[in-house]
Parts: structure tokens; C-alpha cells; sequence
């Protein structure tokens, strides 16, 4: 026993360097229950679908040399080339199908952008609306577990949460 004592090891130790080792784990911690998570899964894949939106929807200059292929690229693209950028960078197996994802969130975009020009609301107004409900369904999960993430957690949950969300479907079984 005065073994354990001289290394200094105790139960909160272990468990603090098991949170830290694994990216998803203090993540997690805020999302114990099945019903909590797919709520979670659901709202994280929204905000990321409002914000490709809505940087979609921002004004992008014209430039000259891309010709023809003016219209394929805006602020959305550089947002979705750094983050799988930064994803295959961290999570290799995963940002594969990240880099999937952000192509079947581009074509809704798409789709409402169509539905825009043809006379429906605007793809800004529509990406705030479902941005403005799923942040405010994540911050109602939040509040039932009284769990009040700092400002920089906030930021950090917000960049992997798109991988927590599929890192279920790929884990391995022990």
C-alpha cells in the first residue's frame, strides 16, 4: 500500500489522463444518456449544415481566372478545405468520411440555393433559422445536465463534434 502512496497514483489522476488522452471523452462526459447523444449527433450535423450555409450565402469576389468556375468556388470552399484539411491531420480514418459528409451537406446548399433563385426564402435566412434552433436545442441538452462548457470548450466541441458524431459508427469493438 505505501507503494501506491510513493507513485503518486490516485483514482482522479487516472481518470484525468484517460479524459486527456482521448479527444472525445471530456466531450462525451456532457452527453451520458442515448437520448442526449442523438440529440446532440442531430443538432452538431444541423449547426454544421447552417454553417456551410451561411458562409455559402456570403458574397465571394469574382475572380477572372477561374473562368467558367466562378460560381463552384466561395467562402464555403476554403472552410471545407481546412477543415478536412484539419480533420485528416487529426483523425486520418475519419475525415474521410467528413470530406463525404461536407459533400452531401454541399448539395443540399445547392438545392436550396436553387430553390432560392426559382423564388423561395434565401439560403441566409434558412441556414439561420436551423442554425438558431439547433444551437438552441444543444444549448437546452446542455442545461438539462446543468453542464455550462467555457467559451474555449465551446469552440473546441463545436471543431470535432462533426467526427464524435461518426467516431460511434467506427469504433472498435473491444
Amino acid at each position: 500500500m505505501s507503494t501506491k502512496k510513493k507513485q503518486g497514483t490516485t483514482p482522479s489522476k487516472a481518470t484525468t489522463q484517460q479524459v486527456d488522452s482521448n479527444p472525445f471523452s471530456k466531450y462525451s462526459l456532457n452527453y451520458q444518456t442515448p437520448a442526449q447523444k442523438v440529440l446532440q449527433w442531430g443538432c452538431m450535423l444541423f449547426i454544421v449544415f447552417s454553417l456551410l450555409g451561411l458562409t455559402w450565402a456570403l458574397p465571394f469576389p469574382y475572380l477572372k481566372f477561374l473562368g467558367n468556375y466562378n460560381g463552384f468556388f466561395n467562402w464555403s470552399s476554403f472552410l471545407i478545405a481546412a477543415a478536412v484539411y484539419y480533420y485528416y491531420q487529426k483523425f486520418p480514418s475519419l475525415s474521410f468520411i467528413i470530406f463525404f459528409m461536407f459533400f452531401v451537406f454541399t448539395y443540399g446548399i445547392i438545392q436550396v440555393a436553387e430553390w432560392q433563385k426559382r423564388g423561395g426564402p434565401s439560403l441566409l435566412l434558412i441556414s439561420a433559422v436551423i442554425f438558431i434552433i439547433a444551437a438552441g436545442l444543444q444549448f437546452a441538452n446542455l442545461k438539462l445536465k446543468n453542464k455550462k462548457p467555457s467559451v474555449a470548450d465551446g469552440l473546441q466541441f463545436l471543431i470535432i463534434s462533426p467526427v464524435w458524431a461518426f467516431h460511434f459508427l467506427f469504433k472498435k469493438k473491444a
